[in-house]
């Protein structure tokens, strides 16, 4: 889904961020390093106080990047203040002192760089993969070092023709109109559309377009893949506001979501609730623990394909106990599966149960 997160769980969230980020010595190591590169010599208080910590833990955090990372910070008596050691060699802070988050946006933004194929955004790219790595590696952990022993897999991605995504991306730069012929999978058949680019999205490891449908008169999200040709037009764009893009493709679940219409309740076994309970599906979902331990969650739909592929997933530990019609959706969708499988696919059977017991297919 494209949008995660209940008002009251960012509440906390947010909360838990702010202690964190006060605590955390690497953010107070970048910090004493800019102070002194901003004001060139900065007084014992004025350091405590932007860090908001002790006497004592300012000065073990001093020793450390003296001793540990050969940070030349000496003590001016003439000014009263900390300031770099002119004689020595200045080294910058390893680039591995990065929260989990950053470290995943500068990977994620490499790959994505490195899987841009040729002339995507030409001379453009490698300076900027340049700086990424940089961003990345140190002299004692090299980008590449950093590479192999930190990866990103990314599922389920499918191949975006060039042309097309230039195509997509140089309409919707200079706001004009995009005329393509558009495969639609679910239907097995082909559109001649006219849109208005508003945004190009990459969501689950694939490229979207949200684009106003001249032929739908409303807004619509577009697989780049499944775009089979395109033509710019010399039409300007109509304009979507943000407001209302994000009111069409955010109030429901998943990327073809559509104006939320109804409101999905899902039952999850105490087993997988120490899963699902950690995760965040939309931000106007609901949650709620029964005494039992099952956790229950509601999320507002209009597009159920994307929510039926995630209950399918969990298997025997979720349960669609609203609405009617997504229920039996989903049961007759396994059903079908069970079709395939014969009498040793039967609901009940040992082998299931003995599969669900042991947890096959839950994360370590």
């Amino acid at each position: 889904m494209r949008w995660a997160g209940t008002d009251a769980h960012r509440s906390g969230c947010e909360l838990d961020s702010l202690h964190f980020r006060a605590m955390d010595r690497t953010e107070r190591f970048y910090k004493i390093q800019q102070l002194i590169h901003r004001h060139k010599v900065v007084s014992a208080r004025r350091i405590r106080d932007e860090l908001e910590v002790s006497p004592a833990t300012f000065k073990r955090d001093l020793e450390y990047l003296r001793s540990r990372l050969n940070i030349p910070i000496v003590w001016d008596r003439e000014q009263n203040g900390y300031r770099f050691d002119p004689q020595a060699q200045l080294q910058e802070l390893p680039g591995l002192w990065f929260s989990a988050e950053e470290i995943y946006a500068l990977l994620t933004m490499k790959q994505l760089l490195e899987n841009l194929q040729p002339g995507l955004l030409g001379p453009h790219v490698e300076p900027l993969l340049k700086r990424l790595i940089a961003a990345i590696g140190s002299q004692e952990h090299p980008a590449d070092e950093v590479a192999r022993r930190i990866r990103i897999l990314h599922m389920a991605h499918r191949a975006v023709p060039l042309k097309h995504f230039q195509a997509a991306a140089q309409a919707l730069l200079e706001r004009r109109r995009l005329a393509i012929t558009y495969y639609s999978r679910a239907r097995d058949e082909e559109t001649q559309r006219v849109i208005s680019p508003q945004r190009l999205v990459h969501y689950r490891d694939n490229w979207y377009l949200d684009a106003w449908c001249h032929l739908r008169e409303d807004v619509r999200s577009f697989a780049v893949d499944a775009i089979r040709a395109a033509q710019i037009l010399d039409q300007p764009a109509r304009e979507v506001a943000e407001r209302d893009l994000d009111e069409v493709l955010g109030s429901g679940y998943g990327i073809f979501s559509g104006r939320a219409t109804q409101t999905a309740r899902l039952r999850f076994t105490p087993r997988r609730a120490r899963w699902v309970a950690a995760e965040q599906w939309h931000p106007n979902q609901k949650v709620e623990f029964e005494r039992d331990g099952s956790y229950l969650l509601e999320v507002p739909y209009s597009d159920d394909r994307e929510l039926v592929m995630d209950i399918l997933k969990h298997g025997p530990d979720v349960e669609v106990l609203d609405p009617p019609v997504l229920r039996e959706r989903v049961r007759a969708l396994l059903s079908e599966t069970l079709s395939h499988y014969g009498n040793a696919g039967r609901l009940g059977d040992k082998p299931t149960q003995d599969a669900a017991a042991n947890g096959v297919g839950a994360p370590g």
